[in-house]
């Protein structure tokens, strides 16, 4: 802000962040800088040999194993070595692609949104601030949320691993246990913040997006436990590899949250019978995102309770 810079410095001062972290990355993968757990990295050897006795009462002091290291090569893999790699991250791409188009058309819409108090410029202006501002709270609670994700995909595979089905259920159970308090603390902490006036305050001063903003928040605060459980499964389902499955629901779930957006916005019976007469753009915007997020915590659930599934959460299926 003391520079001047505005959206140019803030575009800037990330990128540069990215660039520092990718550096950093590669350094302790290719064992030139220390990891923080000392698995990997330069302090990885060190680490190993601060050893004391195995369980045969070895001293185990002097091992020194290698450094995992990962190194660039020029030479093209084995298509066989890599086609697992190709073949799973292919549809979690698709996947992606298909998601940021949902996301990109639902900021389009946002920036045209002109109801009868928003003609001017300064309306569609205030319309596009309040989007973005529930957006980064959206994204700053699925971040959160995604920590379940990611514990929830290992423990799973390590169970599917093993052939441990009551362990995958367990982890699945439990996961899906955390996701719930964590939406409902979520959603207590942003509803104590928009209460307070702190969440409008916090990020803007204009009336315009202040108003535009408080019609969002009610959506994003009652979103968060559907939010917390569609992250969870999504964890548990890559954890069971089911990534061609979760590209063709994202790919339902986009079709659907469209789907809604028109009816209730161009539709005779979204403007009349469901809205009754009082249609506003960016709310029915964020209405379609809602509707994206169910039909994935749909989706996923079907392929979760699924007796011949993977992960088969009901435990109806017998060997």
């Amino acid at each position: 802000a003391q520079l001047g810079m505005g959206p140019m410095g803030a575009g800037i001062a990330t990128t540069t962040a990215e660039w520092i972290a990718a550096l950093v990355f590669l350094g302790v993968l290719g064992g030139k800088l220390p990891s923080a757990d000392g698995e990997i990295g330069s302090n990885s050897a060190r680490r190993r040999t601060q050893g004391g006795k195995d369980d045969g009462g070895d001293d185990t002091r002097n091992v020194d194993e290698a450094i995992l290291t990962v190194t660039p090569v020029l030479q093209l893999p084995k298509w066989t070595d890599i086609r697992p790699l190709v073949v799973a991250s292919s549809a979690v791409f698709l996947r992606t692609v298909v998601l940021q188009v949902a996301m990109s058309s639902a900021a389009a819409m946002a920036a045209r949104a002109s109801g009868s108090d928003m003609m001017s410029s300064a309306g569609a202006s205030s319309s596009v601030a309040a989007h973005q501002v529930a957006l980064q709270l959206w994204l700053l609670c699925s971040f959160l949320c995604d920590a379940l994700a990611t514990a929830s995909q290992a423990l799973v595979a390590d169970g599917i691993g093993r052939g441990d089905s009551d362990s995958v259920r367990g982890v699945s159970k439990t996961v899906f246990q955390w996701g719930v308090g964590l939406g409902l603390a979520l959603s207590s902490i942003l509803w104590l913040g928009t209460s307070s006036g702190f969440l409008t305050d916090f990020f803007t001063s204009d009336e315009g997006t202040r108003r535009e903003l408080g019609k969002l928040l009610a959506i994003v605060i009652l979103a968060q436990p559907l939010n917390a459980f569609v992250f969870a499964a999504d964890g548990v389902l890559q954890g069971a590899e089911e990534f061609a499955y979760q590209a063709k629901s994202m790919a339902l779930s986009v079709v659907t949250a469209f789907a809604v957006f028109f009816i209730l916005q161009y539709t005779t019976i979204g403007r009349d019978v469901i809205l009754g007469g009082d249609v506003d753009t960016l709310v029915n915007v964020w209405y379609g995102l809602i509707a994206l997020q169910s039909m994935r915590g749909l989706t996923s659930l079907v392929k979760l309770v699924e007796e011949k599934g993977p992960i088969d959460l009901l435990g109806k299926h017998v060997s």
